[in-house]
C-alpha cells in the first residue's frame, strides 16, 4: 500500500504530534508500506538525501506558526500536490493536521478520487482562552467538524475522545491509541548525579513536568501545587522540562523552580526518570503522550481524570486523578502524592510502570495499516 502523510509538524520537531507521527511512519514502512512524507521545510533546514531512510520526503514552502518557535504552517501548495500524486498515485492520502497544507491536500486527493483519512491530534478550538481569541471557539470547532467531515474516517487517540467529536458533529470517528517506547522511558535510567545537580538527595522528593512550557499546558497550577508542598518540606524541588513562551515569565515569578530546557532522547528518559512524582494539569489533550512516558519511566502521576490519564492510570495505584479541570482537587492529589510513605510511592512507582509495560506502539500500528487498508477498500468498493 502507498500512503501519502501530509502534516506540518515531523521529526526532529519535539511535540507529542511529531513524535507520534514518527512512530507510525517508521512502523508502517517496516510492514512494507511505501511511505511519502509531504511537510514544511524547517526553518534554517539543511536538505540531505538520506538513502537509509525508509520513507521518501516531499518538501514544501511554509510560513511561521505565530507563538510557537520552531513551528511553520505549509502553504497550500495544490499545484504541485497535484502534479506529485498524478506522477504517483496514492493508494490513500492520510493527513494529520488542519493548516493550509492539509486543506490543500485534502481538496487534491478529493478532486483525484483518493482515499483520504485524517486524525484528530489537537484540540485548537480549546487553546482560545489561554492566547485571547476564546471568542472564535464556535467559529473554530466549526471548521475543525467541517474539515474532518470531509474523511473517509477520522482517527482520535481515545475512545473519550472520539465520543466527545461525535457529540460535536463529527462523523466517521474511531480510534488510534498511542503506544510508549519502555526500553527508553525506564526507570533504569534514573540518574543520582543528575538528582544531585539539582540539590537533592537521594530519599528527597522531585516533582517534575515535561512538555512545552504554554499556557494551554495550565503549567503555572503545577508549580503552585510544587509551591504548595515546598512550604512543608523545603528540600522539595520541581524540575520544568521543556520551553515555550512561558518560560520567562515563570522563571521570573519561581526562582527556586529548576527549568532544565528542551531535552531529548537518552537525555529527556534520564530526566523523567530521575524525578519522583509527575505533575499534569493540562485540559486541552487529546491524550498527553508525557502521561504514558512518566509511567513507563516509574513516575506517580498526577493528572486530570481524562485522555491519557483515564485511559491508563487507576487513582490510588499507579498514580492520582483529579475530576476534570477542577483546580482544588489537583492540588489535593498533589498534596496526596507529596504525603505517600517511601513504600506506598515506590509501589505506585512499580505500578505505574507495569501498566507502561502493556502499552504496545506494535498494536497501534498494527490497528492503524488494518484502518487504512479497510478504508482505501471501503473507499474502492463505493468507487465501483
Amino acid at each position: 500500500m502507498r500512503i501519502a502523510l501530509v502534516t506540518e509538524t515531523f521529526p526532529p520537531e519535539v511535540n507529542g504530534v511529531a513524535m507520534t507521527l514518527g512512530r507510525l511512519v517508521r512502523g508502517l514502512a517496516a510492514r512494507e508500506c511505501e511511505l511519502l512524507v509531504i511537510r514544511p521545510e524547517r526553518r534554517d533546514e539543511i536538505l540531505l538525501e538520506d538513502a537509509d531512510s525508509p520513507f521518501e520526503e516531499y518538501i514544501l514552502p511554509g510560513y511561521p506558526l505565530p507563538g510557537y518557535a520552531g513551528l511553520r504552517f505549509g502553504q497550500p501548495c495544490i499545484w504541485n500536490l497535484y502534479s506529485k500524486w498524478k506522477q504517483c498515485r496514492p493508494d490513500v492520502v492520510h493527513i494529520a493536521t488542519e493548516g493550509p497544507l492539509g486543506m490543500a491536500a485534502l481538496l487534491v486527493a478529493k478532486c483525484l478520487g483518493i482515499c483520504v483519512t485524517s486524525t484528530f491530534h489537537t484540540n485548537f478550538h480549546q487553546y482560545g482562552d489561554h492566547y485571547r481569541y476564546g471568542f472564535l471557539k464556535s467559529a473554530m470547532l466549526g471548521y475543525l467538524r467541517w474539515f474532518h467531515n470531509r474523511f473517509a474516517c477520522t482517527l482520535a487517540p481515545t475512545r473519550q475522545m472520539a465520543d466527545e467529536l461525535e457529540k460535536d458533529g463529527f462523523e466517521r470517528t474511531g480510534v488510534l491509541s498511542r503506544g510508549v517506547d519502555t526500553e527508553l522511558f525506564s526507570p533504569e535510567k534514573r540518574c543520582e548525579a543528575l538528582r544531585s545537580s539539582w540539590g537533592v538527595e537521594r530519599e528527597d522528593r522531585v516533582f517534575i513536568f515535561v512538555g512545552r512550557v504554554a499556557a494551554e499546558k495550565n503549567i503555572q497550577l503545577a508549580v503552585e501545587a510544587y509551591e504548595a508542598a515546598r512550604g512543608l518540606d523545603e528540600r522539595s524541588r520541581m524540575v520544568v522540562v521543556g520551553d515555550g513562551p512561558e518560560t520567562k515569565r515563570l522563571k521570573a515569578l519561581y526562582p527556586d523552580v529548576i527549568f532544565a530546557g528542551m531535552q531529548r532522547g537518552e537525555d529527556l528518559a534520564k530526566h523523567y526518570a530521575s524525578g519522583d512524582v509527575f505533575l499534569f494539569p493540562s485540559v486541552t489533550e487529546t491524550f498527553g503522550n508525557v502521561v504514558t512516558e512518566a509511567m513507563s519511566s516509574g513516575l506517580a502521576v498526577v493528572t486530570y481524570d481524562y485522555a491519557a490519564g483515564r485511559e491508563y492510570v487507576r487513582s490510588g495505584v499507579s498514580g492520582l486523578l483529579a475530576a476534570f479541570n477542577d483546580q482544588g482537587d489537583f492540588f489535593d492529589k498533589a498534596q496526596e502524592a507529596w504525603n505517600l510513605g517511601n513504600g506506598a510511592l515506590v509501589e505506585m512507582r512499580a505500578k505505574a510502570r507495569e501498566t507502561a509495560a502493556g502499552i504496545s506502539w506494535e498494536r497501534v500500528i498494527d490497528d492503524f495499516r488494518t484502518t487504512l487498508y479497510a478504508m482505501r477498500e471501503s473507499v474502492s468498493s463505493a468507487d465501483g
